[in-house]
């Protein structure tokens, strides 16, 4: 069961999550810490760390196509965790370095056409969804969530990969 919104809500709901996902709030876009990222090095593992940059990209590019393939296609597959979430070739993850960014963008355009369309209510479970939590609020959320995570990670990398 969902609860509607008055339209003002919904509206200023809408509006603050967008921003969550288009903006620096209390985090960094993805654009920000690629800029002079030292892409030569995205695909090396430093520091006995689990991740070379060029693999978080792609798990964040994966993992953001996966949610939304989740909230749109009615054939949608669960994907494996956690070995479907991470490449299997690191250094083929660090040559896609500019198609990982482009298909990032491509997807998030494609997640605020729905954020956006008023046909969308967020407090709605998604059509692949479990009642009881699996809403489209959620969802968004979720990419937001992930994506600045993973985001912080990227700077830290950054940081690490310039000084090295």
């Amino acid at each position: 069961m969902t609860t509607a919104l008055s339209p003002e809500a919904d509206t200023a709901l809408r509006a603050h999550v967008r921003a969550l996902l288009t903006q620096a709030q209390a985090h960094e876009m993805l654009d920000d810490v690629l800029e002079d990222f030292p892409t030569a090095r995205a695909g090396e593992r430093i520091h006995d760390l689990p991740y070379s940059a060029s693999e978080i990209l792609w798990h964040l590019r994966f993992t953001q196509r996966d949610i939304l393939n989740f909230v749109q296609d009615e054939t949608y597959e669960e994907t494996t965790w956690p070995d479907g979430y991470w490449p299997h070739d690191p250094e083929g993850s660090a040559r896609e370095w500019g198609a990982q960014v482009t298909a990032f963008h491509a997807d998030l355009d494609a997640l605020l056409k729905l954020l956006d369309d008023p046909a969308t209510d967020l407090l709605a479970v998604v059509p692949n969804g479990k009642e009881g939590g699996q809403t489209w609020l959620r969802e968004f959320l979720l990419v937001a969530d992930h994506t600045a995570y993973h985001v912080g990670q990227l700077r830290l990398l950054r940081r690490l990969l310039s000084k090295d």
